[in-house]
């Protein structure tokens, strides 16, 4: 499948622009106009400059929409889909190309998940996430092999990512919980696999999942990460991992990790959205050329029945982001879905996502994202939405005693700590 790839370097001129928004760059390589950076040269579209020199006139230090990516990570747009032209961002390790719209898959019954995957795989989603902790990775791979067995896709042109359950940390238990999810899968290598969550659990042999003590807490693994991504690293030489990365991670545990990595992680899987920007961390992510993904990108519109029937929180507890107002008259003026505008909203400032759905029409509107693109105004308003810690929807809470935890990310973030945490 050939691509048009799109290098960005950090832009050098006699003026040096400290700040380029992305929503400013991407309609012009959309419409296929002269845009590109080569060492202190640089050449724009006239219509990009003034956008810079308007943004200039701002706060330039501002976090809210990428800065320039480094020369090491890549923008492409793939022709695969007249429709969709999926675009794809270059992993600065691997070299990977990663899809910027995927399909999620936490939380489905066998065949839902199976019926999903198919319709996302005709609707040219190329790129699927899933987890060991999902239970859907036998689903998704009968599927796969059914696409692959017949030849209406090549393995070249997925992008696969699963996880390294959080009762599966020690170095011994890295290959074996590997190898089940590729054996679940039906595949011989994965794309991209990520550390679940920093912290570990100790392991219930009988049933593969966290052991739980007597007062219902759960048995904590002290196992450091670092111990963990050396055993990764080992696999990628191996040839059964493509690109390694970490979920769930925050920035100190984030740039230790790549402080002590030979191979260094390509992508931080995090909840992101329009309540929970996290502008520092992605910041942090630009500095080590890590791309960035975001989980419930809408605001896991559909945890919600689950966690009040099955954990009895509040419906109270969770936001309704694609009924705020502002998301609603934003997606009337470009006749698009207020689904349609978060996504875009993040995918316009470099950030992949993996909106999670079951519904056929929502799949397809999912991905549905690169015929427009946001203007500049209407990104501040979105922008303006963010909470902070505050609009953290998932915490790990539930986890009883988790925050006991040596390497639990939001010690100093307990505010949340009524809020449901079991997906990620």
């Amino acid at each position: 499948m050939k691509s048009q790839t799109f290098k960005y370097a950090q832009a050098l001129t006699k003026e040096r622009l400290p700040f380029i928004p992305v929503q400013s760059i991407l309609p012009h390589f959309c419409e296929g106009r002269s845009l590109f950076f080569r060492d202190t040269k640089t050449k724009i579209s006239e219509n990009t400059s003034r956008l810079f020199q308007k943004r200039q006139s701002k706060n330039t230090a501002k976090i809210g929409h990428a800065n320039f990516l480094s020369s090491s990570l890549v923008f492409s747009r793939t022709n695969s889909c007249a429709v969709n032209k999926m675009k794809t961002i270059k992993l600065a390790t691997s070299g990977q190309e990663m899809p910027m719209v995927g399909l999620g898959t936490w939380r489905a019954q066998p065949h839902e998940m199976e019926n999903a995957v198919n319709v996302a795989l005709e609707c040219d989603y190329r790129h699927i996430d899933t987890a060991f902790n999902y239970n859907t990775e036998e689903a998704i791979g009968n599927v796969l092999k059914n696409w692959l067995g017949s030849g209406r896709v090549k393995r070249n042109e997925l992008f696969i990512t699963t996880k390294l359950p959080n009762f599966g940390g020690r170095p011994s238990d890295v290959e074996r919980f590997l190898k089940l999810s590729l054996k679940k899968l039906n595949l011989d290598y994965v794309d991209l696999y990520l550390i679940h969550m920093p912290f570990s659990f100790q392991l219930n042999e009988c049933s593969l999942s966290p052991l739980v003590n007597d007062d219902g807490s759960f048995a904590l693994d002290p196992v450091d990460y670092l111990d963990t991504w050396k055993v990764m690293e080992e696999q990628v030489r191996m040839g059964r991992i493509k690109a390694i990365g970490v979920s769930n991670f925050n920035a100190e545990q984030l740039e230790r990790l790549y402080d002590n990595a030979d191979i260094k992680p390509d992508v931080l899987q995090v909840e992101m959205h329009a309540y929970l920007q996290q502008r520092e961390l992605r910041a942090v992510c630009q500095r080590l050329h890590v791309a960035v993904t975001a989980y419930s990108p809408l605001g896991s519109p559909g945890a919600n029945t689950h966690f009040s029937s099955k954990y009895q929180y509040s419906l109270d507890d969770f936001p309704d982001i694609l009924g705020h107002p502002t998301v609603r008259e934003v997606a009337q003026k470009y006749e698009k879905t207020p689904g349609q505008i978060l996504l875009k909203h993040l995918i316009q400032e470099g950030v992949i996502v993996i909106p999670k759905s079951g519904n056929p029409e929502r799949i397809k509107s999912n991905i549905s994202l690169f015929d427009f693109e946001l203007a500049l105004q209407d990104v501040e308003q979105l922008d303006q939405l963010d909470r902070g810690e505050n609009g953290r929807i998932f915490n790990f809470l539930f986890f009883k005693g988790v925050e006991n935890h040596p390497y639990y990310p939001f010690k100093s973030k307990e505010s949340n700590s009524s809020s449901p945490t079991e997906c990620s």
